[in-house]
C-alpha cells in the first residue's frame, strides 16, 4: 500500500513509501549525516536512491544541486512522487537507470560527491532470497556489487571527490580493497553500534578520488540507550 509519511522531524518534508516493499531505514539517516559537503559542493549524485531519503535530507543541508539513481520502476516513481509533494524538482532529479550504465549518460569528473545505501549482501550458492523480488533487489547484489558503485565513482567524480557509503562491518576489509584499487583512498569511518557494549552493526565510510593518504577513525557512534530509545545524538539526525 502507498501512503505518504512525515520526514522523520523535518516540518516541511513527507517521503512517499509502499508498505509492502520497504521503508527507508537508519542507515539511509546515518549516512546523510556522515558525508562531507561544503560550500564548494554543487553537484551530488545518490546511487541506489530507493525512495530518495538521502536526497531529501541532503536538501535541507546544501544548495547543490543532486540526482537520485534508482534501477527498480516501481521505486523510481515513489522517488519521484517524493520529490515533487515536495516541490524539489529544481533541486532532485530522479532517474530510473541502472548505476553500472551512468557513463553512458555523464561524462567523468562530473560530481562532487557521492551517497550511496547500497544492498549488503554477496549473492551465493547460500543466498536465501525474498519472495518479494523488489526486496531481493534493494538487499542482495543482484544487479550491482561493491566493485561496480567503486569503479563508477572512479569514473564519474571530480578529482578529490568524495564517495560515501554505508554498509556491514563483515565487508570492512573488502571494501577497503576494492576503494583502493579504483584509486579512492579512505579518509574517514565511524563504527556504529546499537548499543554500548555491543557489536558494531553499522560502518560508515568515505574515500576521495586520488585523494593523499590519511585515515581518521571518527568516534563510534552508539544508537539507543538501555531502554531501547535514541540517543542525543541519534535523535539530532532526526530533525
Amino acid at each position: 500500500m502507498e501512503i505518504i509519511n512525515r520526514l522523520l522531524n523535518f516540518n516541511d518534508l513527507n517521503i512517499v513509501q509502499n508498505t509492502d516493499w520497504f521503508n527507508f531505514s537508519l542507515d539511509s539517516v546515518l549516512l546523510a549525516n556522515f558525508v562531507s559537503i561544503n560550500k564548494g559542493t554543487n553537484k551530488i549524485i545518490d546511487f541506489c536512491t530507493g525512495n530518495a531519503p538521502i536526497p531529501l535530507m541532503l536538501s535541507t543541508k546544501t544548495n547543490a544541486k543532486i540526482v537520485g539513481v534508482e534501477l527498480q520502476k516501481e521505486i523510481y516513481e515513489l522517488a519521484k512522487k517524493s520529490v515533487e509533494i515536495n516541490n524539489l524538482k529544481d533541486k532532485i532529479k530522479i532517474i530510473n537507470m541502472n548505476v553500472k550504465d551512468l557513463s553512458s549518460k555523464y561524462e567523468t569528473d562530473t560530481f562532487d560527491v557521492i551517497t550511496c545505501n547500497p544492498p549488503f549482501f554477496k549473492v551465493n550458492n547460500n543466498s536465501k532470497f525474498n519472495i518479494n523480488d523488489t526486496k531481493t533487489i534493494a538487499r542482495h547484489e543482484v544487479e550491482i556489487n561493491l566493485n561496480d558503485i567503486f569503479s563508477m565513482a572512479r569514473k564519474i567524480l571530480k578529482n578529490n571527490g568524495i564517495i560515501s557509503i554505508v554498509h556491514r562491518p563483515e565487508r570492512l576489509v573488502e571494501i577497503i580493497e576494492i576503494m583502493k584499487r579504483n584509486n579512492i583512498e579512505p579518509k574517514k569511518i565511524r563504527f556504529v553500534y546499537p548499543k554500548k557494549n555491543s557489536e558494531c552493526n553499522i560502518i560508515l565510510i568515505e574515500g576521495s578520488k586520488n585523494g593523499n593518504p590519511g585515515l581518521k577513525i571518527l568516534p563510534p557512534l552508539y544508537v539507543h540507550d538501555e531502554d531501547g530509545g535514541y540517543l542525543e545524538e541519534v535523535q539530532k539526525m532526526f530533525k
